[in-house]
């Protein structure tokens, strides 16, 4: 008789075990799906990261032309020259400036 009761709460034990594991793998499993920091949040993460690496690709593309054009002004005067003509309007001291306008006059300005 001891032995069917042994055999029987064994049997009862295992049911339970196994009820509340699956009970627990149903929490965890909720969790995972539905909870702020799941998948949906995995997700919305590696959205940002690719996000982050785009501008990060155009940041770098940019400081190669940056960190170029600084060469090149460190490399010599026809860079800097250049640049100044171009931002600041220079004009070297035998040169003439004509600026064309639509309707055919120009205009002519020395250099000093």
């Amino acid at each position: 008789m001891q032995s069917k009761q042994t055999k029987s709460s064994r049997s009862i034990g295992a049911k339970v075990l196994i009820g509340v594991l699956i009970g627990l793998l149903a929490i965890l499993q909720a969790r995972l799906w539905v909870s702020e920091d799941g998948f949906s949040e995995v997700s919305r993460l590696g959205n940002q990261v690719e996000l982050q690496r785009h501008e990060n690709a155009q940041l770098a593309e940019r400081n190669a032309r940056l960190e170029a054009e600084v060469e090149d002004l460190r490399g010599g005067f026809a860079a800097v020259e250049e640049r100044a003509r171009s931002d600041l309007g220079l004009i070297g001291p035998d040169e003439s400036f004509y600026v064309f306008a639509g309707d055919g006059g120009g205009d002519r300005v020395e250099a000093e």
